[in-house]
């Protein structure tokens, strides 16, 4: 066991310095080209960042990929697939591209690991209830790529935030590979790369944030994770659907309440607004630095949530989903997640002096 610890650490450790040490080429590239990130009502910041720090964590994965990562089929379609991904990326940034557009380059991506690399969601354990999709699994699996991409490229609104997750989400699955003994596989290896790629990156975007991902960091991040899935429902590290909803729960519940929030207000799903999880957090007096680490804990009780339902432990598991129950519940109803509130008892009042008038 001392030897696989060496050897994750070797990983994680080399690919970190790797990443952290592309900083200044991708600053210079950023200016170079004016991929800048400039302040306006909807952004936090308030001077214009560099935005392709993306390419830290791609060129770190690559790094890694040399070095540790097993040459196979699959692989290469991970490799071709995600240089599809970055490519989406950097479109958007020369010329910002309409979501349809960037939905056609993430299709393109999850097609090729579907059929290039047989990279399926072919059947699912839920609760006791067992599926199997048949030739399902070809749609289901390219359409669980292309929402962990939107979730995690959603979620991406605060210095640090998607990155953390995102490392969350990777040290997590290293945890149930260390209690199922499974390391050493192609998705565990590829966990273990993205830590070091994320870390690397995470030390300049944490708050103060010098370098942003942009959208080339945040599609390929929730392409890699949603490719780790599928190599972990395969290898069975994960056991069940409910393992990385777990673990992703944050991004997962964010895109959904704001999917619901804009049906609610009558807008279009791909209008963007403020009202997402860290913005409530914000507009409740919280410091971003403090936003996002509140994220990170809850994230983290979400990972424990599916460790414990790993090892088949109710007592402490059921005590976990208690207080994220608690939690939701607590965000739902003292926040604007959904619905906006303010209007909603500006509507009421007007209604009632209406009725009174009468």
């Amino acid at each position: 066991m001392s030897d696989k610890i060496i050897e994750i650490l070797k990983i994680v450790i080399s690919v970190t310095i790797f990443t952290a040490a592309l900083f200044p080429v991708v600053k210079w590239i950023c200016y170079h080209v004016g991929a800048l990130d400039y302040p306006n009502e909807r952004k936090i910041h308030k001077k214009p960042m560099p935005v392709m720090g993306g390419l830290m964590i791609y060129f770190g994965f690559l790094f890694g990929y040399m070095l540790f990562a097993p040459q196979s089929t699959q692989m290469l379609a991970i490799l071709i697939a995600s240089f599809i991904v970055i490519i989406t990326g950097i479109l958007d940034v020369i010329k910002p591209l309409k979501a349809r557009q960037k939905l056609i380059g993430q299709l393109v991506a999850a097609l090729i690991v579907v059929f290039y690399g047989k990279i399926l969601l072919n059947d699912i354990s839920f609760f006791g209830f067992y599926f199997d999709f048949g030739w399902l699994s070809y749609p289901i699996t390219v359409v669980f790529i292309v929402a962990l991409m939107n979730c995690i490229n959603l979620i991406d609104g605060l210095d640090g935030l998607s990155a953390g997750i995102s490392t969350i989400f990777f040290a997590t699955i290293g945890v149930l590979a260390f209690i199922l003994h499974n390391i050493g596989s192609m998705e565990i290896t590829l966990a273990f790369i993205m830590i070091g790629a994320c870390l690397g990156f995470l030390i300049f975007n944490f708050n103060p944030a010098k370098i942003f991902m942009g959208d080339i960091g945040s599609m390929f991040l929730g392409f890699m994770i949603a490719v780790i899935c599928l190599l972990g429902f395969k290898a069975v590290t994960l056991t069940s659907l409910v393992v990385p909803m777990l673990i992703l729960a944050i991004p997962i519940l964010d895109t959904l309440f704001a999917i619901l929030r804009r049906i609610i207000h009558h807008k279009h799903i791909y209008e963007a607004d403020k009202q997402h999880l860290h913005h409530q957090l914000l507009n409740k007096k919280f410091s971003q630095r403090t936003t996002v680490l509140i994220i990170y804990g809850v994230s983290i009780l979400f990972s424990l949530a599916s460790i414990f339902y790993v090892l088949k432990d109710r007592k402490y598991g059921m005590i976990i989903y208690i207080v994220l129950a608690i939690l939701i519940t607590w965000v739902i109803l003292t926040t604007d997640i959904l619905t906006d509130k303010a209007k909603l008892n500006l509507k009421s009042i007007n209604i009632s002096n209406k009725s009174h008038k009468k």
